[in-house]
C-alpha cells in the first residue's frame, strides 16, 4: 500500500510493480512525499516496513535541452599586464544536431570586424570534439598585445542564445614582493654602509671630530693628552729607533702637526723632583697612555721592576676613562713573556704596529699609521687656560 501526502494512492496512472511504483503521464501535481508499506518475513516472523521518498517535478520546454552551455568564460575577470600576448578560449557544449553560431563580440560587434584595421585582436579557428550525446566546441580570441584601452570592456562569447564574457583588469600590486624587495634593499644598504664604514671608519671619525666636536668638549681638568711610556734598559745602550720615535717623531706629529700635548718622562719633568711623585702626579693629568713595545727589550723585564712602568700601568688600569695605546716598534708575535697587565691591555685595546722608516715621509699625520694613532687619541681641545698652566708649574 502506498500513500502520497498521507493520502492513499488510487487511480490507473499508478501501478505497483515489485518494489517500484510506476507513474504514467506525469504532471506537476504528482510531486510530493510518497510512502509505501511492504511485508517482510524473516526467521519465521512477518514485519511491516515503510519506505518514503520526496519527488520533485521539473517542467521543461521543448527547446530547453537544446540551449548551448558555455563552460568558460564565466563572466569573470582576467588579470594581465599591458603589452602581454593573451589567448582566451570559449568552451561550449551543445547538442549534436545544433545549428547555433559561435563567435566573439565586443561592443555588439564581431571582434574581427571591430578590429579590422589593426587586427590586434582576432577570433581564432573553431575546433570541436564529438561525444555520444553532445559536442564540445572551442573558439578562442587572441590579443597580440594587450593595451590600456582593452581594460574594463567585456569581451563576450556567443553561442546561440547563450552568452558569457570576461573583462581584463590590471594585476593587483604584489604587496609581499614589495615588502621582500624593500627588506632586501634595506639589508643590502645596511651591509653596504657597514662595510664602507669599517673601511673608512678612521677617516670618518677624524673628519667628524674636526668638524663637529671641537666646540662640544667639556673641560676635564687634564693637562696632557697622553703620557708616553717607553722601555729604558738598565744599561747605557739604548735603541736609536726608540729615541727617534719617542723624542722626535711623536712630538713632531702629535704635538706640532696635530696640536696634542704629550708628557714624556725625561723631557718634561723639572730637575730635582722625586721620580715617583712626578710619574704619579702627571699620569693622573693625562687622558691616554701610549706604551711603546720593542721586542728586543722584552728580556729586560719591562713593567716588572721599573717604577715608571708600574705606576703608569697601574693608573691606566684603575683610572676610569683612560685608554691605552700600544705601539709595537716591531711585530710582537708572543705576549706571554710580558706581564699580565700588558697582556690584558693588548687583549682589550689591541695594538698598532709602527710602519714608518724614520724618514721625513713617515712624519706626516695623514699616513695610515698616524691616522690610527689619532683615532685612538682624544679629540683635540682648545689651549688650556692660564690658570691651568700655572697649576702645572706648581708640581
Amino acid at each position: 500500500m502506498c500513500h502520497k501526502d498521507c493520502k492513499e494512492i488510487k487511480g490507473g496512472r499508478f501501478t505497483r510493480w515489485r518494489v517500484k511504483l510506476s507513474v504514467s503521464n506525469v504532471s506537476a501535481e504528482d510531486g510530493g512525499d510518497y510512502a509505501c508499506q511492504a511485508q517482510l518475513t524473516h526467521t519465521g516472523k512477518r514485519y511491516t516496513i515503510l519506505n518514503s521518498i520526496t519527488v520533485n517535478i521539473t517542467e521543461t520546454h521543448g527547446y530547453a535541452g537544446r540551449i548551448p552551455k558555455i563552460i568558460y568564460p564565466k563572466n569573470n575577470s582576467i588579470e594581465v599586464q599591458p603589452g602581454t600576448t593573451l589567448t582566451v578560449d570559449c568552451n561550449i557544449t551543445d547538442t549534436r544536431d545544433n545549428t547555433n553560431l559561435r563567435s566573439w563580440r565586443v561592443n555588439d560587434t564581431l571582434v574581427d570586424d571591430y578590429y579590422n584595421e589593426s587586427k590586434r585582436i582576432r577570433e581564432g579557428f573553431e575546433s570541436h570534439i564529438s561525444f555520444q550525446k553532445h559536442i564540445f566546441y572551442t573558439v578562442n580570441i587572441t590579443f597580440s598585445e594587450v593595451k590600456m584601452e582593452d581594460y574594463g570592456h567585456p569581451f563576450i562569447c556567443h553561442a546561440g542564445v547563450s552568452a558569457a564574457y570576461f573583462i581584463l583588469k590590471l594585476p593587483a600590486p604584489d604587496v609581499q614582493a614589495y615588502l621582500i624587495g624593500g627588506l632586501v634593499t634595506l639589508i643590502g644598504a645596511a651591509v653596504s654602509v657597514t662595510y664602507i664604514y669599517n673601511i673608512f671608519k678612521i677617516d670618518i671619525v677624524l673628519w667628524y671630530r674636526s668638524a663637529f666636536l671641537s666646540t662640544e668638549i667639556k673641560e676635564d681638568g687634564k693637562l696632557y693628552d697622553a703620557y708616553v711610556l717607553y722601555p729604558k734598559p738598565q744599561r747605557e745602550i739604548q735603541s736609536p729607533e726608540v729615541d727617534t720615535l719617542v723624542l722626535k717623531i711623536l712630538p713632531e706629529v702629535l704635538e706640532r702637526q696635530c696640536g696634542y700635548k704629550l708628557f714624556i718622562f725625561g723631557r718634561d719633568e723639572f730637575p730635582g723632583q722625586a721620580v715617583a711623585n712626578v710619574i704619579d702626579e702627571n699620569i693622573k693629568l693625562c687622558r691616554r697612555l701610549i706604551i711603546i713595545i720593542v721586542p728586543e727589550f722584552l728580556s729586560f723585564d719591562l713593567l716588572k721592576n721599573m717604577s715608571e712602568e708600574q705606576i703608569a700601568v697601574y693608573n691606566a688600569l684603575i683610572q676610569d676613562g683612560m685608554k691605552v695605546i700600544l705601539i709595537e716598534l716591531e711585530k710582537v708575535k708572543d705576549y706571554t713573556a710580558m706581564p699580565e697587565s700588558i697582556q690584558y691591555i693588548k687583549q682589550k685595546h689591541g695594538a698598532i704596529q709602527w710602519s714608518g722608516d724614520f724618514t721625513e715621509q713617515s712624519q706626516c699625520a695623514k699616513t695610515k699609521f698616524w691616522k690610527k694613532v689619532r683615532y685612538h687619541m682624544p679629540p683635540k681641545r682648545p689651549p688650556p687656560s692660564s690658570s691651568a698652566q700655572m697649576l702645572k708649574h706648581t708640581y
